[in-house]
């Protein structure tokens, strides 16, 4: 970034975080938001309340009631930043793959036992069982721009039936368990009310092991799809003939069908290679096919893509389906299959930069406004991301990141609360370009 972009980037932040003033029912707790997004932002090594309250020159205990006690509706901000995209070039461009939701889950490790929906339970960022919570995400990627817009807490059974440790953590008593894919079809909608349109959407292969989820997007959206499948994913080549047995048809497992089933071993191999930004392009092997799917023993009425992918460099396989057109091109369906990747790059950024999984509270309220700032700041990263990717001038409000920029100190009277004296006796308050 040139100077004058750094100069930019605290006007530009402190307009951005108005927009979600309206959700706010009194000034103070304005002034809150914009000193806790901006710590969010800072390069402070730990982003929970304490490290942010003293650097910004608030009472730490005020900034704990601001995330837990305060009046103001961090549901209506989400849904904010939704609308908020319908307006940007980035999403208006031209793309030959439009508009890409991403669906997908994450962990942040936790010790104790009070944090909201914490147990033990398979924890991806540790790759093992761990005491940790987990959250479903809906991301957003259109050609170079992403994002993170939704995020939820996974409610775990153990927790879902005992509600009194719910009410001792502030939960309220209509949120109860539900399986992961339930809650992202809830987010797939939300994000359709608020006017966003998906020309895709994809997945890792728990959400395309469920077949109702499947049918799901199928019946309630419409909604093209390429998501991946586990290899004991079944589904057949061709229509049984006879009636139908009384479990239902089992289908055959997808590997054994693209091993043994003429459909595929008498296929050829297509050769599909896939551009990436920063490292040398994959060579996948690939083989593909229409199928039906089966849900509950009874065949689907059309039929889907099932697609091979075999990685020429390290042998590994993978699996697809899609809702797609059965004439949509193959290399087209590899593409926005392999679009997922940028929700891994998003995780990393919302918790590396960000310090989404800094959170350290007993609140589910506190704990889902602090997620839902995470995705506010990261929503004015992408947005400006993309202002300034491939620009050399500085006049352009914004700023490009994710690296953690020094403070401005001659940008401190953006918010009103900055000019205050610090009741901790401390010099290091944080500026709004932090």
């Amino acid at each position: 970034m040139t100077p004058d972009q750094m100069m930019a980037l605290g006007t530009a932040f402190a307009a951005y975080l108005r927009i979600f003033e309206v959700c706010i029912a009194y000034q103070p707790t304005a002034e809150h938001l914009h000193s806790y997004c901006r710590g969010l932002l800072s390069d402070l090594a730990r982003k929970s309340i304490e490290p942010i309250a003293l650097a910004c020159g608030t009472a730490v205990r005020t900034l704990q009631e601001f995330l837990r006690d305060h009046v103001w509706d961090q549901f209506r901000m989400r849904d904010l930043l939704q609308q908020r995209l319908l307006g940007l070039p980035a999403l208006n461009a031209a793309d030959d793959l439009g508009t890409i939701g991403l669906i997908d889950e994450t962990s942040v490790a936790k010790k104790g036992a009070k944090t909201p929906g914490v147990r033990r339970q398979y924890c991806g960022s540790r790759g093992k069982i761990e005491n940790c919570i987990v959250t479903v995400h809906l991301g957003i990627v259109r050609g170079l721009f992403k994002t993170l817009i939704d995020a939820a807490l996974f409610l775990p059974k153990i927790w879902s039936d005992d509600r009194e440790r719910c009410r001792e953590a502030k939960i309220p008593d209509d949120l109860v368990y539900q399986p992961k894919w339930r809650i992202a079809l809830e987010q797939v909608a939300r994000a359709i009310a608020n006017g966003l349109t998906f020309n895709w959407l994809t997945f890792d292969e728990y959400y395309g092991s469920k077949p109702a989820f499947l049918a799901a997007l199928d019946l309630l959206f419409g909604t093209s799809y390429v998501g991946e499948i586990p290899r004991n994913f079944r589904c057949l080549t061709k229509r049984p003939r006879g009636k139908r047995p009384k479990k239902g048809w089992k289908g055959k497992r997808i590997d054994n069908l693209a091993r043994h089933s003429s459909a595929w071993y008498q296929q050829n191999w297509q050769n599909v290679s896939l551009a990436r930004l920063t490292l040398d392009k994959q060579e996948w092997d690939v083989r593909a096919g229409q199928v039906y799917l089966l849900r509950r023993g009874e065949l689907s009425d059309r039929t889907y893509w099932l697609i091979v992918a075999r990685n020429l460099a390290t042998g590994e396989v993978k699996y697809f389906v899609s809702n797609a057109p059965a004439d949509t091109p193959l290399e087209k369906l590899l593409r926005v299959a392999f679009t997922r990747w940028n929700v891994e790059h998003a995780f990393r950024v919302v918790k590396s930069e960000i310090g989404f999984g800094h959170f350290e509270g007993r609140s589910y309220v506190a704990l889902m406004r602090h997620m839902i700032l995470c995705l506010i700041v990261m929503g004015f990263v992408a947005e400006h991301t993309d202002r300034l990717r491939g620009e050399k001038s500085g006049d352009h409000d914004g700023a490009s990141v994710p690296s953690p920029e020094p403070a401005l100190p001659d940008l401190a009277d953006e918010s009103p609360q900055d000019n205050r004296s610090s009741p901790h006796g401390r010099g290091h308050r944080l500026s709004p370009a932090a």
